[in-house]
């Protein structure tokens, strides 16, 4: 039992660490102007400008106040869980496809309602 309490300790502890650290999936992946859609053709695409790829994470809450915890990251897969204000928060998975295309498979709660989708991000620009 207090074996197990000290290791809950140092998993939570490592997650607070994580707190801002950049994901090394994405180190080589640049911010700019993306097109984010779920289709992967980029049928219906929304352009958004980022300057931490990072940030695509959250993209049903882009634009809030959210903090990011790296939860597992590999040489190309992330999964960043958010929390925003007022209660929302998400659980996203990014495979990086190549440095310019991004795989989201994101989940959480927004305005009280739970979302589940995948989405296509590529890369097309600067902003």
């Amino acid at each position: 039992m207090r074996n197990s309490m000290r290791l809950a300790g140092l998993v939570a502890v490592g997650a607070i660490a994580l707190v801002g650290a950049a994901p090394v999936a994405l180190k080589n992946v640049a911010g700019g102007r993306w097109e984010v859609s779920r289709s992967a053709t980029g049928h219906g695409a929304t352009r958004v400008c980022v300057a931490d790829p990072a940030m695509l994470a959250q993209f049903e809450h882009r634009g809030g106040s959210c903090t990011r915890v790296i939860l597992s990251d590999r040489a190309a897969e992330t999964i960043i869980h958010y929390t925003c204000q007022g209660g929302d928060f998400g659980r996203t998975k990014v495979t990086v496809i190549t440095p310019r295309s991004l795989r989201l498979e994101t989940q959480g709660i927004s305005s009280g309602l739970p979302f589940s989708y995948q989405l296509h991000a590529r890369r097309v620009g600067n902003c």
